[in-house]
């Protein structure tokens, strides 16, 4: 099921484009030097491309197939979930080919190739991350099954776009969501407003998220092996049947059953409006 991907035409960008990749390469990895999991940072080499700006996707593929056996590939936005999933089962990522304009730099609503590569691939370069997403996939092809499709898209929310682990006492990020956006990169590891919540899958898969605005609720993982053995191990047949029972939980809610690692002041929320200079 190829339909969707198309060739990234590599020799089709300009100076500009290139020079947008190349600021906004070197604002995020200044940014995260000490904000993200060491895995993201090593991740980060395969990034640096024999060619200046923008990766080319066949050089970048070649280097993520000899490290875990995953491969880039152009599609033209946005593809239908079950396009989605069938590449993440056979370990191909789908990204957009389109880089945002200079007005944009802050903030854009479609992902485009900088988010989707910068945030997303350097952990394709762990072999244990590598697994899970490709183990997401395989679930997501079932879920088609089940009518669940909106349950394991919150697992995906609050892992791989805007998810945060555990480092020593610390906590880093690892969430491509964040992990590509100036303002998030700072709000999820620095601010007191957000609640940190200690990761549960069965929780994640009720709780809604905002597109619009930084997260309320992050959740933590102890490691990415937790977040593969549990994806790995869990018979989601029945949750999602047990799920269907269960209330909604609200973006911001903190229930008595979390384990909670920050209790979060919202003050972000409380101020009323949208900062969107700082959104990606």
């Amino acid at each position: 099921m190829n339909k969707w991907i198309i060739p990234q035409d590599w020799n089709a960008y300009g100076p500009a484009e290139h020079t947008m990749w190349d600021t906004l390469f070197a604002r995020q990895v200044a940014l995260l030097s000490n904000r993200a999991a060491p895995a993201f940072l090593e991740g980060l080499d395969v990034l640096r491309m024999s060619k200046p700006g923008i990766p080319d996707f066949t050089e970048l593929s070649q280097r993520l197939q000899k490290a875990t056996g995953w491969s880039v590939v152009a599609v033209p936005g946005l593809i239908p979930d079950e396009d989605f999933f069938e590449n993440l089962a056979n370990r191909r990522f789908v990204a957009g080919r389109f880089i945002r304009k200079p007005e944009q730099i802050d903030y854009l609503q479609e992902p485009d190739i900088f988010h989707d590569v910068f945030g997303h691939v350097p952990l394709l370069a762990n072999p244990v991350f590598a697994d899970y997403m490709q183990a997401y996939g395989q679930g997501g092809l079932r879920s088609m099954r089940y009518g669940s499709i909106h349950r394991l898209a919150r697992l995906y929310w609050y892992t791989v776009e805007f998810g945060l682990i555990r480092d020593g006492a610390g906590l880093k990020l690892y969430g491509a969501g964040i992990a590509s956006s100036a303002g998030e990169s700072r709000f999820a590891i620095d601010s007191d407003s957000p609640n940190r919540l200690r990761f549960d899958l069965r929780r994640i898969m009720r709780t809604k998220y905002r597109i619009d605005d930084f997260q309320q609720n992050y959740f933590v993982i102890d490691s990415f092996d937790q977040l593969l053995r549990e994806t790995q191990d869990t018979d989601f047949g029945p949750l999602y049947a047990d799920l269907e029972t269960q209330p909604e939980i609200e973006i911001s809610a903190i229930l008595p059953t979390d384990q909670v690692l920050t209790r979060g002041t919202q003050s972000h929320v409380a101020r009323g409006s949208v900062d969107w200079n700082s959104r990606n």
